[in-house]
């Protein structure tokens, strides 16, 4: 089992506060064992101390807890458990599949000596019901599938679990990380195949339980259309007119609004993430033009439907990511003449980062350096490429694709 490190360390400031912890991504990125691996971590802490029924774990996905589903039978079940005496640490996996589970939270949330931590698949948990009724009581955490830290990480304890003698190769390991991305149960499969059922039947699930019977959609072959539609075009200016007009033909019509209802079920279910664009010089953000990244290039791979600039796209998606597995704010930056892939910030602090597939050419070189050349600002810029020799110009700091993913310390906000 590997550490979710990165996550961990975010969340364990909150562990003994009142904030409700949400912790929320795509299906099967790893959120049920990061919160188990809370779980590990509170009880090592109270090791001396700690009472039996002072930390609650129930799996709403486990069929032997269906019944707990009813708010009541689980208010009921969890309410003798609770003690003024002493804090209570409630663990809730995949709790959107509880009925009016917001009104049992918040109830144990304002009356009883707790400390909450929720799991879901669906950013409902936040925008919905939850975040109405605990009037901001929350602190979210999004998980994504591994990171290549992470996957090299698997790998490396996948090969000691076999007893292997040998060495794995790092540019071998980000090849096979750049078409089957980070999906754990995917990452575990040897043969291509195996890859290729689980992140179909990972797929199906996603379609199925988190998009199509959770927003009632009407249509699930719209839906995939539009779905197959943003995976393949992953790094690309999104526009639900142009998707709506793509899919319309003689025998069907696809309207905007539908399409536009449709992204939205997909970006709660995590499928996709959503960069808005920031125009640098005025320093807002616009609500117009925002591009789309799927959340896992195995997906990608999976559903693809372009040969063109496929590399260039990979890379883009694989440092989006990054980025967001960072706890990072990722937008894409407006020029005048130019666009900067993105806009990084966290706590304040800024970063440019312009991404190529190889700088193959003059050129490429002056386009790339270019566009963060004629930002005015101070804050530090960046081109990320797989190229094997990197050449930094004008202060713009070049980083290999393979540095950039191993070392956090490349990329530096100012």
């Amino acid at each position: 089992m590997i550490l979710r490190t990165q996550y961990l360390e975010r969340i364990r400031p909150f562990y003994d506060s009142e904030l409700i912890k949400v912790i929320t991504g795509v299906r099967r990125c790893g959120k049920s064992v990061l919160l188990r691996q809370i779980a590990d971590e509170i009880r090592a802490e109270h090791f001396d101390s700690m009472e039996p029924d002072t930390l609650v774990f129930v799996d709403f996905d486990d069929y032997a807890n269906r019944e707990l589903t009813d708010p009541d039978k689980l208010y009921r079940r969890i309410k003798p458990k609770l003690s003024d005496e002493r804090k209570t640490y409630l663990l809730f996996d995949e709790i959107q599949n509880v009925r009016d589970f917001e009104l049992v939270v918040n109830s144990f949330n304002t009356t009883d000596n707790v400390s909450i931590f929720l799991t879901g698949s669906n950013s409902k948990l936040l925008s919905g019901e939850l975040a109405t009724r605990l009037g901001g009581r929350t602190v979210s955490f999004h998980v994504m599938p591994f990171n290549f830290r992470e996957f090299c990480c698997f790998k490396e304890a996948q090969l000691h679990s076999e007893a292997s003698e040998g060495h794995l190769d790092e540019s071998m390991l980000l090849d096979e990380y750049l078409t089957w991305g980070g999906f754990p149960l995917v990452c575990g499969q040897e043969l291509a195949e195996s890859r290729r059922v689980v992140l179909d039947n990972l797929y199906n699930s996603i379609v199925l339980r988190d998009i199509i019977q959770r927003n009632k959609v009407s249509s699930a072959t719209t839906l995939e259309n539009v779905l197959d539609y943003l995976i393949a075009n992953s790094s690309s200016t999104v526009s639900g007119n142009n998707i709506a007009a793509e899919l319309t033909d003689s025998v069907r019509k696809v309207s905007a609004p539908t399409v536009y209802d449709l992204i939205r079920y997909i970006e709660e279910a995590y499928v996709v993430g959503r960069a808005e664009r920031y125009d640098i010089r005025g320093k807002k953000k616009l609500r117009f033009e925002a591009k789309e990244y799927v959340c896992d290039l195995g997906l990608f791979h999976l559903r693809k439907n372009r040969v063109k600039d496929e590399w260039n796209c990979v890379v883009e998606t694989v440092v989006y990511n990054e980025l967001i597995s960072r706890g990072m704010q990722v937008y894409v930056g407006k020029l005048h003449k130019s666009e900067i892939d993105f806009v990084v910030e966290r706590d304040g602090r800024r970063c440019y980062v312009q991404v190529a597939y190889v700088m193959a050419s003059e050129s490429t070189i002056d386009r790339e350096f270019g566009a963060l050349e004629a930002i005015g600002d101070s804050y530090p810029k960046y081109v990320v490429s797989m190229d094997p020799v990197v050449a930094s110009r004008n202060g713009i700091t070049h980083v290999r694709l393979i540095d950039f993913l191993r070392d956090e310390s490349l990329l530096r906000l100012g």
